[in-house]
């Protein structure tokens, strides 16, 4: 386990560093970047100077303008920060093939193997942050471990650009410590049913009775039990096959208001169309996921007459299934998500739509669209129904 050599690297407050980057008006100046600060809209990133406001990514814009009313908000540029890791990924794989993104701005690497062409692992991670610097202008902090888990918190342990080393010797000294809730997979909702069950720390998990604590929280037991014990033997895994593709959200706060469901399917449904026309492909498959505040969670999937990359034919169809669902009044939803699978290049534009426009105007339709998004930010362009979900 410990002959793995495994790089996590986390770009620093990477929408707002590019954009500091970009207008050196903005350096030393918080700059939060995301949804507009009237909407519903959500915090992409903040810089470090507007995170001692205690804004941070996932906030709603609105709170983060009444902490920061003198920020900079600034809407994303999708084009320009995807330039931007295009750039960082190529500096990776000079040194591995092995490379696994998780975002535009975050990575796995596996210099294992490495180190007989480019020296220790240490020194190539110090030369990778070098080489990102004098080539993209921004700064990475990355962790070094033997496993995914570890390099993933190392690299969260000495931010802005720092550089931290995590071994099996320093489990019980410096992660066991560690409250529950730096735990990958453990999200805020998850932290104080765990800290119910008398598991507050990563230590705590550690030493747990998980026939016992199973019968509370089924899987997620023998997920915190693994990684509290440093034991996490996922490979890099660079050349995955997308098999599908997702939006998800785990709102603040559980939801009962089955239009408002309704609204958060019509946002995911188009950032999944996008997605999918960006990688020119188109899904034979919608499925629905939905999970209670008791964390059950249940997925309804149905498969189309023919693959799609249209929003609305994805929309209709999760709409579809959540109408199907049953929730009654007195339910409420944590999370809800839409995915799109059994994937397939795309064929054309002869897809039937649910309107009388033809296919061709359609896709040319939602081209356009896309394209002032990249350039301008997904605010630019949206729908009257989802302005009005921001009030």
């Amino acid at each position: 386990m410990e002959h793995r050599r495994i790089l996590h690297v986390d770009m620093d407050a990477f929408f707002a560093a590019v954009e500091q980057r970009d207008n050196p008006s903005l350096r030393g100046k918080p700059v939060i970047v995301g949804g507009s600060a009237n909407s519903r809209g959500v915090v992409s990133t903040a810089s470090y100077e507007a995170r001692r406001y205690g804004i941070h990514s996932a906030m709603p814009m609105s709170e983060a303008k009444r902490r920061c009313p003198h920020g900079i908000f600034l809407p994303v540029n999708g084009s320009k920060y995807r330039e931007a890791s295009s750039h960082i990924f190529h500096i990776f794989r000079r040194y591995t093939p092995l490379v696994e993104g998780i975002s535009l701005d975050e990575a796995f690497l596996d210099l294992t193997g490495c180190e007989t062409l480019f020296g220790p692992a240490p020194e190539i991670a110090v030369q990778i942050k070098r080489e990102i610097k004098a080539e993209v202008g921004l700064t990475a902090s990355v962790g070094l471990s033997y496993c995914k888990f570890l390099a993933k918190l190392a690299s969260d342990m000495d931010k802005p650009d720092g550089f931290t080393i995590i071994g099996f010797e320093d489990l019980t000294t410096r992660i066991h410590p560690m409250p529950i809730s730096k735990m990958w997979g453990v999200g805020k909702k998850a932290v104080p049913v765990l800290e119910r069950l008398g598991i507050r720390t990563i230590g705590d998990a550690s030493r747990i009775d998980l026939n016992k604590i199973r019968r509370y929280i089924g899987s997620l037991a023998d997920h915190v039990y693994l990684l509290a014990q440093g034991i996490d033997p996922r490979p890099v895994e660079p050349y995955h096959e997308r098999k599908s593709v997702g939006q998800e959200v785990t709102f603040a706060e559980d939801v009962g208001d089955m239009e408002f469901l309704y609204t958060t399917l019509l946002a995911q449904s188009e950032t999944v169309g996008r997605e999918l026309r960006q990688r020119k492909l188109e899904a034979k498959t919608v499925t629905l996921k939905l999970r209670y505040p008791t964390f059950k969670t249940i997925t309804r999937s149905h498969t189309l007459l023919e693959p799609t990359q249209v929003d609305d034919i994805l929309y209709h169809t999760a709409k579809a299934l959540l109408a199907k669902c049953g929730l009654n009044s007195s339910d409420r939803i944590r999370l809800i998500g839409i995915s799109a699978s059994g994937l397939v290049p795309e064929r054309g534009h002869q897809q039937v739509t649910l309107f009388d426009e033809t296919p061709e105007r359609t896709h040319k339709l939602m081209e356009a669209v896309d394209l002032i998004r990249d350039k301008f930010g997904d605010q630019a362009v949206t729908r009257a129904r989802l302005l009005k979900k921001g009030k």
